[in-house]
């Protein structure tokens, strides 16, 4: 999708792309090198979606707050996302009960393994029971400091790698698009961009630490994008 801040269209940029491409693999080879992300590209606009046409649009929390980001910084995020990937699924490090955000984890793994579970229950004479938890803004929740420890202690990023992530959160704004006009831009202290390629994997290793937390109560998780599943079986008295 073009971004008001891109200064070419999608289109044009594809046609010269082959022109384009020693100084775009310069630019990301520097930023992956000396671990900074270019600040031009941390500026996101969103445009408030309503979530549903039935609802109140005088609810703010009927929106949906959408970051329209640069093409060629998404084109730097797809490079971070696959190295960050090979590297956590070779290391064993990703949630085996997270669906969403990865391949071979969707909606249909999530709904088969939750089910398959209760209904075991339910066949051993067994008495069940599930608990449905969403986020609310779920992505705005995400604390820069806490993410950039677990990523660190958790997952062993270090170095230069860390450096990079630690200028991909810091120093992001955001401008609210209501009318044709510019709005002054809002620091982002919190949460990662919905509409970043990076955005959901982070979501999934900053919430990564609630199966184990959930499991250590006797009960089984699972995970899927926003929503946690939550379940466990009694023996009837």
């Amino acid at each position: 999708m073009q971004c008001t801040s891109d200064p070419m269209p999608s289109g044009l940029l594809k046609q010269v792309a082959d022109v384009l491409e020693p100084f775009l693999v310069e630019l990301f080879n520097r930023s992956l090198s000396e671990g900074l992300v270019p600040s031009v590209f941390k500026a996101a606009y969103v445009t408030p979606l309503l979530k549903k046409a039935d609802l109140d649009s005088a609810d703010t929390q009927s929106y949906r707050s959408i970051s329209n980001l640069s093409v060629l910084y998404k084109l730097l995020e797809r490079l971070v996302a696959q190295q960050l990937i090979d590297y956590l699924r070779g290391a064993g490090l990703l949630p085996d009960l997270q669906s969403a955000y990865r391949a071979f984890h969707s909606t249909e793994t999530a709904v088969l393994k939750v089910m398959s579970d209760i209904l075991w229950a339910i066949d051993n004479g067994n008495l069940s029971l599930l608990a449905l938890l969403d986020l609310s803004s779920a992505f705005d929740t995400v604390d820069h400091e806490i993410i950039l420890r677990r990523l660190e202690v958790s997952y062993g990023l270090q170095g230069t790698a860390l450096s990079w992530f630690t200028s991909y959160l810091n120093g992001r704004t955001w401008f609210i698009r209501c009318t044709a006009s510019r709005p002054n831009p809002a620091l982002l202290g919190c949460g990662v961009p919905q509409g970043s390629v990076l955005g959901p994997i982070l979501f999934v290793l900053y919430t990564a630490d609630l199966v184990r937390l959930i499991e250590n109560f006797g009960l089984h998780p699972h995970l899927h994008a926003d929503d946690t599943q939550v379940y466990g079986a009694v023996v009837p008295t």
